[in-house]
């Protein structure tokens, strides 16, 4: 199983989904060809209704406690409600990577 697919496995299961995006940046970045390192995900749920920002993020983060640890270098995170992902259909450009690859 990619690093992707496991990525979407875990969210599909803990959260409920309206909409769902996991990239694969790695190839913008210093890592070689064919790496699942850098992500970035887009996730629209309920789950996020009345969280914050930080919430929203430390509950992914411990969804996916296991994979950050063991094969990702970089994921930006951009969690919505359906009603934020109403005003915003596009979400922002992940930040450039400052160097190094993923742990190996």
């Amino acid at each position: 199983m990619t690093i992707r697919q496991d990525i979407i496995d875990k969210l599909g299961l803990a959260l409920p989904i309206e909409h769902l995006e996991v990239i694969n940046e790695s190839h913008k970045h210093n890592v070689p060809e064919g790496a699942e390192s850098h992500f970035k995900v887009v996730i629209v749920s309920s789950a996020f209704v009345g969280k914050k920002l930080v919430a929203r993020h430390r509950l992914l983060n411990g969804i996916l406690a296991k994979t950050l640890s063991a094969h990702i270098h970089s994921l930006a995170l951009h969690t919505m409600t359906k009603e934020e992902r109403s005003i915003s259909k596009e979400a922002p450009a992940s930040p450039p990577c400052l160097g190094g690859g993923a742990r190996r």
